[in-house]
């Protein structure tokens, strides 16, 4: 089980991700035109550097919805391979069995 604070932070990293999105992509459009000024397009890269860090994409971590575990995760399922084997072994991912040999 992962820390309740490094959850909560990615937590509040994604919601600042949902909050920022629309503002980010219309300041990512003015900075990438090529047809505007330079001074405007600078000026639109610095709002961009202004918006809080953690409303950035990449700063989200992937984690596990089970347990909260950043590695071996698994995007179709949203879940660690060892929250996923767990729950196989239980007979609650259908069509899924443990391998044994």
């Amino acid at each position: 089980m992962a820390k309740k604070s490094a959850v909560e932070r990615n937590r509040k990293r994604e919601l600042l991700v949902k909050r920022y999105a629309a503002k980010r992509e219309q300041l990512k459009a003015i900075a990438r035109n090529k047809d505007l000024p330079v001074e405007e397009r600078f000026a639109a890269q610095l709002k961009l550097a202004s918006l809080p860090r953690n409303s950035a994409v990449s700063r989200v971590r992937n984690r596990c919805l089970v347990s909260g575990r950043p590695r071996a995760f698994y995007r179709k399922f949203r879940m660690s391979r060892i929250a996923m084997r767990d729950l196989a072994s239980q007979g609650l991912v259908p069509g899924m069995v443990k391998s044994s040999w």
